[in-house]
Order: C-alpha cells, then structure tokens, then sequence
C-alpha cells in the first residue's frame, strides 16, 4: 500500500522522533517503508540544506531561498518519494511543502 507521510511543526516539537517511531514500528510489522526528510534526503539536497544553513548571514534573497529549497524537494520526489510509492512503499518525510509556507512564505514574508 503506497502512502506518503509527512510530519510538519516548529523546532523541537517532535517531527524527528516521531517520524522516527513510525519508521520503526511500520518496519517491525513488515511493511514496506521509506524515511526521508526535508531540506535534504538527497545528494544534491544535503548540499543545498548545508549551504542554506551557512548562507542566512549572506544576504541571499528569501526567492533564491525558495527556489533552491523547491529544487532540493524536486529532486527528493524525482529520487526517492516517486520511486518508493510506484514500489508500493510507505514514504515518510521529515518535514515537506507545510514547512515551505511558514518559513518562506510567512518567515521570509513571500506570498
């Protein structure tokens, strides 16, 4: 049974560890699971996640910002979310487009 999953909410309020908690219990029971998470989940994306950390100081603009967070996403559906539910798998992100709307929308004031 494909499903996608996601576990959305501010700093320290959970998302890993429950995220985490899913992942094992659904592997436990012999399900078919897959757990990944955003900004990141890929090669390309951890690039992208790490220099978006280090670049807050630099001046980039909150649209690059969201462009290259919506690339790090592309790739992620392109590389493992499209992948793993065509296989039937129970996908799981750490965090996905909730986390887009109130960090770049409302946080960097973007519409």
């Amino acid at each position: 049974m494909a499903l996608f999953i996601t576990f959305e909410g501010g700093e320290g309020s959970g998302k890993t560890v429950q995220a985490r908690a899913l992942y094992q219990r659904l592997s436990r029971q012999a399900i078919p699971v897959l757990l990944t998470h955003e900004p990141g989940g890929t090669r390309l994306g951890s690039k992208l996640a790490r220099w978006l950390k280090w670049a807050r100081d630099s001046g980039i603009s909150p649209l690059t910002e969201l462009l290259m967070f919506n690339a790090s996403r592309a790739q992620l559906v392109e590389e493992v979310i499209q992948p793993g539910l065509k296989d039937g798998k129970v996908v799981i992100c750490d965090r996905y487009a909730d986390s887009t709307t109130a960090y770049q929308s409302y946080g960097r004031g973007l519409d």
